[in-house]
């Protein structure tokens, strides 16, 4: 695991050599997800520019209350995203449960009942496909801690499309599965502990 000083090196390189400007960033997380995203998010500032939208795999049999849970932690306005609505900037948006999570060509979501895939529904991959083909190289991809291969795919689309992608460390995750698939299938431009995945997250509003 790379070490403060390292870790900040290098995330200076690939933002220093990134020319798109990132517009959205797309996090997925599954088992240990919320514990994560709690060390992860709070902090961001009020006026934050990209749009964060992030996906977990949550029951469906029950409402997800996690935009409730980080609204009372954030600066920034969170809300559950909503069929149809345009993704604005400086918001963050969850996946609710029971739908898969989808960004249209026109940067508005789209909510669909399809089969479950990598046994979730709402999946990593087809938030982070959909908004790979939407943003390009204005997107910035995180998966983080998990226990199967969702997110794997979807972070190689990401890739492949020119934006940025960001894997929290296997050593610093609670449950390595889902961060190692992802660094197996392609590799990402960084890996990183929590704490330096945040410090990215800040520096992009200086980039």
């Amino acid at each position: 695991m790379l070490d403060a000083a390292l870790a900040l090196t290098a995330i200076d390189a690939v933002l220093a050599s990134h020319r798109t400007r990132i517009a959205a960033v797309v996090i997925g997380a599954s088992a240990g997800g919320v514990g994560a995203l709690l060390k992860l998010l709070p902090g961001l500032p009020k006026q934050y520019a990209p749009a964060v939208v992030a996906v977990l795999h949550v029951p469906e049999n029950r409402q997800s209350q996690l935009a409730d849970v980080f609204a009372q932690r954030m600066a920034l306005p969170v809300r559950e995203a909503a069929d149809k609505e345009t993704l604005a900037s400086g918001t963050l948006y969850f996946a609710g449960s029971g739908y898969h999570l989808s960004v249209e060509s026109d940067y508005c979501f789209s909510l669909s009942c399809e089969a479950p895939r990598n046994f979730a529904r709402p999946s990593i991959d087809i938030l982070m496909e959909s908004a790979a083909d939407a943003y390009g190289p204005a997107l910035l991809g995180v998966l983080l801690t998990g226990a199967n291969h969702d997110g794997a795919a979807g972070m190689a689309a990401i890739g492949r499309a020119g934006g940025l992608t960001v894997v929290q460390d296997p050593q610093d995750a609670e449950v390595a599965t889902m961060p190692q698939e992802a660094i197996r299938v392609r590799r990402p431009d960084l890996v990183l502990p929590l704490d330096a995945i945040h410090t990215l997250l800040l520096k992009l509003e200086k980039n």
